[in-house]
């Protein structure tokens, strides 16, 4: 009796495969029916029913799989129907999570529609992933030139000035300040400069994607990504001790400039001042 039952659940598992083989290979065969007849839709739908059923096959038909997604997602996009390109998009990206064309075609889509911060993410991700991907480089650079103000390279630049910071902050923790928040921390030099001055911990908070994501290659191309805690927060988002485990000794902040009041700096400021700073005694 053991016997008939291993030869019946042998049977039934090999009688469960031919009929995954016999609907990819039908799938397969309809989807390509439909890109001859360029009903990229129906093709779409006919590959992500493949690539679910036979993970196997992602790499033999992965160039296909692009350009039916690319040629869908024009369609939808002509058609407005953004929220169904998104979703697209989604599922190419959860089926190929490392997939730099898929990647920065996202990121195309999205900077047409105006969100430019979402797309230098997706850029950014897709040079990360292959450094020689010229569109993908080309894509990155034109979107950070929308976003990366022009004053960040003045003020980089200014020796004096980044000296003067520099001089400041190192009086401060020499004075006893060892815990600190950089604020709208840009490219990180300040938080990099707490640092180097021997604070023992330093946090920086970063609204923009791109700015942030900026600091972070600039923190680890100087070897300090564990030394200081990057957040992708707004100042006035940060909490205790959620975000960071205790108030600070020392705020710097280096977003004072022309546009001081619309920065929200002061509201910042005050926030810090009185939930995220030590109160002296």
């Amino acid at each position: 009796m053991p016997n008939s039952n291993a030869k019946f659940h042998c049977s039934h598992r090999s009688g469960r495969e031919a009929s995954r083989r016999e609907l990819v290979s039908r799938s397969l065969q309809s989807a390509q029916h439909c890109l001859e007849e360029q009903d990229f839709g129906t093709a779409y739908a006919h590959y992500l029913l493949v690539l679910n059923l036979a993970p196997e096959l992602k790499t033999s038909v992965k160039e296909t799989f692009q350009f039916t997604l690319f040629k869908w997602a024009e369609e939808l996009d002509s058609l407005a129907r953004i929220q169904d390109l998104f979703n697209c998009y989604e599922q190419a990206l959860e089926l190929y999570p490392n997939d730099e064309v898929i990647c920065n075609s996202m990121g195309e889509h999205l900077f047409r529609m105006g969100f430019r911060d979402e797309a230098a993410g997706y850029f950014h991700k897709a040079v990360k992933l292959n450094p020689d991907f010229a569109d993908a480089k080309e894509n990155f650079y034109r979107v950070a030139n929308w976003l990366v103000e022009r004053w960040h390279f003045i003020m980089l630049n200014d020796t004096k000035r980044n000296l003067t910071y520099l001089k400041a902050i190192e009086n401060a923790v020499r004075s006893g300040c060892k815990s600190v928040l950089d604020i709208g921390t840009g490219t990180g030099i300040l938080s990099m400069f707490a640092k180097k001055a021997g604070a023992s911990f330093v946090y920086a908070c970063e609204l923009s994607k791109t700015m942030y994501e900026l600091a972070c290659d600039v923190l680890a191309a100087n070897n300090m990504e564990r030394e200081i805690k990057l957040l992708h927060l707004k100042s006035l988002d940060i909490e205790i001790p959620k975000h960071i485990p205790e108030r600070v000794s020392l705020v710097v902040t280096e977003t004072v400039d022309a546009g001081l009041f619309g920065e929200g700096i002061v509201e910042s400021l005050i926030h810090a001042w009185e939930h995220l700073l030590l109160q002296p005694k």
